[in-house]
């Protein structure tokens, strides 16, 4: 049993991305594709907390609106903020006006410049990658944490970042690339192609 619907290109995906045109694309293009850069990475990290508690479909239909107003998700610059800005930020239609979330997302690009004496954010969050991952058939058997995920918010929350709960940093690891649950009959399991899939359908890491 799957809960892949089979769409008119003949092409199976999860139900979630198999009828607005935008989530398809996302997913036939991006969702799961290994992010590796430090701009890129604090984007994502930035989203999925502007997320919680709401779909990701409505940020994504906002995404263009969040790079204009965090100057592209450039750590150096989103640092800079001050209280005016979050002021002006709150007044900005076109993105979330959630204040916590916004004053967030500048703490987030402090404490990702921090961690630049120590490697940087991108060798950090993916040093939590696990060895192997799910084979998910059915939508509810998809995890919503996991121990790496729990371990990478406590790190995080550490290092002084905000908003990177379980849940949360669990949907950022299937972002980008870190852990693939892909339906085990989506024509996209397997794609960020640094995962080698079993027998079982499970996927171990092909290399670090």
């Amino acid at each position: 049993m799957s809960d892949t619907v089979v769409g008119e290109d003949g092409l199976a995906r999860p139900a979630w991305a198999s009828v607005d045109p935008m989530l398809r694309e996302y997913y036939d293009t991006e969702w799961g594709m290994p992010v590796t850069g430090e701009q890129e990475l604090f984007e994502r990290i930035s989203l999925e907390g502007f997320q919680a508690g709401l779909s990701w479909a409505t940020i994504l239909r906002k995404r263009l609106a969040f790079r204009k107003a965090f100057a592209d998700f450039h750590p150096d610059t989103v640092a800079t903020y001050t209280e005016a800005d979050v002021e002006r930020l709150m007044q900005d239609a076109s993105i979330v006006r959630n204040r916590r979330k916004i004053e967030a997302t500048i703490t987030n690009a402090k404490a990702t410049i921090e961690l630049r004496d120590d490697g940087g954010l991108v060798e950090f969050v993916w040093s939590f990658q696990p060895d192997s991952s799910p084979a998910p058939r059915t939508a509810a058997e998809v995890p919503t944490t996991s121990p790496e995920s729990i371990a990478l918010s406590k790190a995080l929350r550490k290092r002084g970042f905000a908003f990177v709960g379980p849940t949360t940093m669990f949907a950022l690891m299937e972002a980008v690339g870190m852990i693939d649950t892909h339906l085990v009959d989506s024509h996209r399991r397997g794609s960020a192609g640094i995962w080698t899939t079993l027998p079982d359908g499970s996927t171990r890491l092909t290399s670090r």
